[in-house]
């Protein structure tokens, strides 16, 4: 190779490397998310997607796909933007997540929300999960949140076994959700959602807050079942997520599949509360 260009590739790869880096804090994660929309605008998704991805890193598209399948033979763009506003990673360090609205360009530009699942691979932040939904051209002010970890804990003697047992929590905590929710209805997300939760729903901009989510729940939805395909949590015990099929019967005699993404927070008294709802139509 030239001595030219390898000295150019390295140092492409030395930036992309550094960019990824993972020290724990939220400060990192929003600047691999930043950098990810960086290289996408400069070099289009297909080399954003394949370079800041897991291996195991699904995008909904609309049902869940491995990244790097979807996008080594999917459309190519460089008009897709975003800008990550709200940010929370583990204490452990080991995932976090990032939220935000994005704008599609194109014939008709389209407007939404993304959500991404970041993990901590070797040091670096790769992108696990990432779904978004749509919404007119946004009216509401954003405000930036980028939550650091309280305090930095990580187990020394947490094994597969221990970890399974600890996804097991969340899933049995979601089955307590998804029970409630067949016998009381929607009313049932009041006893496990946050303060400061937000939901993240298909033609509307982030509705954040306990009592906002509830009331738009409540404005269109008597039922929700869930089927849960998935739960991840934090060696830290502090942030799990679980993500699936969700069945959602609307008060107007209509029923619309979505796939979900629930981020789940351990609150002082051990329960788990909901501190993100994401919904995104499914295709079935």
């Amino acid at each position: 190779m030239n001595k030219f260009l390898y000295t150019i590739a390295v140092a492409s790869m030395t930036i992309g490397a550094y960019a990824q880096k993972s020290d724990g804090s939220t400060k990192s994660l929003v600047k691999a998310e930043k950098e990810f929309a960086t290289t996408l605008a400069k070099n289009g998704a297909k080399s954003a997607f394949t370079s800041f991805s897991a291996e195991n890193g699904l995008v909904f598209r609309p049902n869940p796909v491995n990244a790097k399948t979807f996008y080594a033979t999917g459309d190519d763009t460089k008009d897709l933007t975003w800008t990550p506003v709200y940010a929370k990673v583990s204490r452990s360090g080991d995932w976090g997540f990032t939220t935000g609205p994005y704008t599609l360009g194109g014939k008709e530009t389209t407007y939404g929300q993304y959500f991404s699942v970041w993990k901590a691979v070797n040091g670096k932040w790769e992108l696990v999960l990432d779904l978004g939904t749509t919404h007119n051209k946004p009216l509401n002010k954003v405000t930036e949140e980028f939550i650091e970890p309280k305090d930095s804990y990580k187990p020394k003697f947490l094994n597969d076994k221990g970890r399974a047992t600890g996804a097991n929590i969340i899933a049995t905590t979601e089955k307590t959700l998804n029970a409630t929710l067949k016998s009381y209805g929607v009313s049932a997300f009041a006893g496990f959602l946050n303060s400061d939760a937000r939901v993240l729903f298909p033609g509307y901009e982030p509705i954040i807050g306990k009592d906002k989510a509830i009331a738009f729940l409540h404005s269109m939805i008597s039922k929700v079942s869930l089927k849960t395909a998935n739960v991840d949590k934090a060696d830290g015990g502090d942030l799990a997520y679980t993500y699936g099929v969700a069945a959602v019967d609307y008060k107007a005699d209509l029923r619309e599949s979505f796939n979900y993404l629930f981020v789940y927070e351990r609150q002082a008294d051990f329960n788990w509360n909901l501190i993100a709802l994401v919904f995104t139509p499914a295709e079935r």
